[in-house]
C-alpha cells in the first residue's frame, strides 16, 4: 500500500511540495501533464494554486485530482 499524502504546496514552476504519511518528501513536475483533459485548466496560476489533500492525495478546486500511487510513484523524493 502507497503512504498517503499528509501535504501539498504549490510551487510558481508547477510543481509540488508533497509530505507523505511514512515521513517522504518529494517534488511532483506537473508540466508535462498540463496540456491532457482536464489538467489543461491547470495552466492558470490561480488555478494551480487552489490545490489541497482531499481523500489521502493530491486535487484540485477545479475537479482534477491524482491517484495516489501515481504521486507517490512519480514524485522526486527529497533527501
Amino acid at each position: 500500500m502507497y503512504p498517503s499524502v499528509t501535504d501539498v504546496v504549490p510551487r510558481d514552476d508547477f510543481t509540488l511540495h508533497i509530505t507523505f504519511s511514512n515521513g517522504e518528501n518529494g517534488v511532483l513536475d506537473m508540466k508535462p501533464y498540463l496540456d491532457f483533459g482536464i489538467f489543461k485548466r491547470l495552466k492558470d496560476c490561480n488555478s494551480f494554486e487552489k490545490v489541497s489533500v482531499a481523500f489521502d492525495t493530491v486535487e484540485w478546486e477545479s475537479g482534477a485530482d491524482l491517484d495516489p500511487e501515481f504521486v507517490y510513484d512519480k514524485c522526486k523524493k527529497l533527501a
